[in-house]
């Protein structure tokens, strides 16, 4: 894996081999920030269930002010820890603990975040918890998007509060674009 743009254009994210998680595709990631690319600019951002911190770091070479990688698997993060060493980024949190857990500190904190990446395992219903947490909390700022990935389109629930802006397909997976309806 790769940074595809920005300031971190070309460093190797490594985490291929973590168990229980699939990182999102170059050719699905470089389509996913093109379509997000005016959210990115000076935003706070939250990758749950993060893995190898992929995204986070994405967000970050692009712009992002701040990010916000949170997995419940310590292996996971100690590799965003290694990768965000070896790329040298200094803008990054990684939390290791249960997504609930974490959206609750997170909330303490009075964080608002313009882009929440949720990208848990495929067989859960954590799409679903994780928005319900998000809204419970109101960590979503205003103009902010939630972007959910899923194999199953029928997994990406969400309540009346939000529209989906954008949702397609690459191979097995689908990418719904989320938007507080105000």
């Amino acid at each position: 894996m790769k940074v595809i743009s920005g300031i971190y254009k070309g460093r190797n994210i490594t985490g291929y081999n973590i168990t229980g998680t699939r990182p999102t595709l170059e050719r699905v990631k470089e389509s996913l920030f093109a379509t997000i690319q005016d959210y990115i600019p000076q935003s706070q951002v939250l990758d749950l269930f993060s893995g190898s911190g992929n995204l986070a770091i994405e967000s970050l070479s692009e712009g992002a002010k701040m990010a916000y990688a949170v997995d419940n698997n310590k292996i996971a993060t100690d590799t965003i820890k290694k990768n965000i060493n070896n790329i040298g980024v200094k803008n990054c949190q990684v939390i290791l603990a249960d997504y609930k857990i974490a959206l609750k500190n997170l909330a303490s904190q009075n964080i608002k975040f313009d882009i929440i990446f949720l990208d848990p395992p495929y067989a859960r219903d954590y799409i679903e918890k994780s928005i319900n947490y998000i809204e419970k909390y109101d960590l979503l700022a205003s103009d902010g998007i939630i972007v959910c990935e899923s194999q199953y389109l029928d997994k990406i629930i969400y309540s009346a509060s939000f529209t989906a802006i954008k949702e397609k397909k690459y191979g097995d997976k689908w990418v719904v674009i989320l938007k507080k309806i105000c």
